[in-house]
């Protein structure tokens, strides 16, 4: 670990871990729930649901776009002004079309993006009586060369949801590798040990449930999974069992190969679990997506074609579970409705007649 990226690091984080001051900010609601969004990269910032606890599952930094970039540039892209995590995080969103009424609400946002001369156009819209929120990109190139693209959904759990010893995060992944020797990391976790999910190696020996949020524990590791191959749509899902609640994201897997694991268990407001779904395995380089290739048999990059657009496609949800729901065996979308199924048999389906 060079000081250089220490310190690079480690102001990255300090940076993506103030909470957004945003006096533009936008709140998108229906009668279920209430998305408050931020002019800074239309970020996701606060949910909660209209009627009981206004308890929201986002941490302090909220679930921001790293876009054109993913973790630390390299050196000549950080010379030329590119920042941690890509320019869209950085960039006020200008607004291009809001419906305010009827039965189905929206807002538009282009992100500009100079240094990697990009476009983002997304499209954030949630419908009367559904505790589901839908997000459509469209990702714009503005060269003509082809070009591997990062692109991480940062989307981060914290406190007071975010309560060890009562979270339990899932999701259908496979085959996972410890990230490597990081700034700050703890090395709880034995670095760049292959596991399948979610029984994690541990330096010391033996093995740890990564489902669970610890309860007394200081520690800071990373992790990346593949999400299972054979399904068309991926999810990860956070559920706080003595609220009776659950928040979760659907997406469909071609988009999002890859969930990373950014569990920074500091006791504290900073608290974090990111549930980072994207196009590569860790926060690196494009340089390093490239040369590492594959990853248990998959890319580790996706290619944004010389003058093109990428499309993509996600919705997440939040609502009340009943008394028994301990355990998420599967999430599916089909007919209309998102499908959240307890290990137990209880199902709970949710309208979301916008799919996917």
């Amino acid at each position: 670990m060079t000081k250089v990226f220490l310190a690079l690091w480690l102001g990255a984080v300090a940076l993506i871990a103030q909470p957004a001051q945003n006096p533009a900010a936008i709140v998108l609601a229906n009668d279920k729930l209430e998305l408050t969004i931020g002019a800074n990269g239309a970020r996701f910032s606060r949910l909660v649901l209209r009627q009981g606890e206004p308890l929201s599952p986002l941490a302090a930094i909220g679930h921001f776009l790293a876009l054109d970039g993913f973790g630390a540039p390299s050196a000549e892209e950080q010379a030329a002004g590119m920042p941690f995590h890509g320019e869209a995080n950085h960039t006020t969103a200008k607004v291009t079309a809001r419906q305010e009424s009827g039965p189905v609400r929206s807002v538009t946002f282009e992100l500009r993006l100079p240094l990697a001369q990009e476009t983002l156009t997304r499209t954030v819209e949630i419908a009367d009586g559904e505790n589901v929120v839908y997000v459509s990109s469209d990702l714009a190139s503005a060269i003509a060369i082809d070009r591997p693209v990062s692109w991480a959904e940062h989307a981060t759990l914290g406190p007071p949801f975010l309560e060890p010893g009562q979270v339990t995060i899932d999701m259908p992944a496979t085959r996972c590798r410890v990230r490597a020797e990081k700034a700050g990391s703890t090395g709880k976790l034995a670095y760049l040990k292959d596991f399948d999910w979610p029984m994690a190696p541990l330096t010391k020996g033996g093995f740890v449930n990564l489902l669970t949020v610890p309860v007394g524990e200081r520690s800071l590791d990373l992790a990346s999974c593949l999400l299972d191959p054979a399904r068309k749509y991926a999810y990860v899902t956070a559920l706080r069992a003595d609220k009776q609640l659950i928040f979760g994201y659907v997406f469909r897997r071609e988009d999002y190969p890859w969930l990373m694991s950014w569990m920074n268990y500091s006791g504290d407001a900073r608290a974090a679990r990111g549930i980072e779904f994207s196009t590569q395995p860790f926060d690196v380089s494009h340089r390093e997506t490239v040369d590492a290739h594959e990853m248990f048999g998959a890319p580790t990059y996706k290619w944004l074609p010389a003058k093109s657009s990428m499309r993509t496609r996600f919705l997440f949800f939040y609502c009340p579970v009943p008394a028994g729901f301990t355990a998420v065996s599967d999430v599916l979308v089909e007919d209309g409705q998102v499908k959240i199924k307890d290990k137990s048999g209880i199902v709970v389906s949710l309208n979301a007649r916008l799919g996917l």
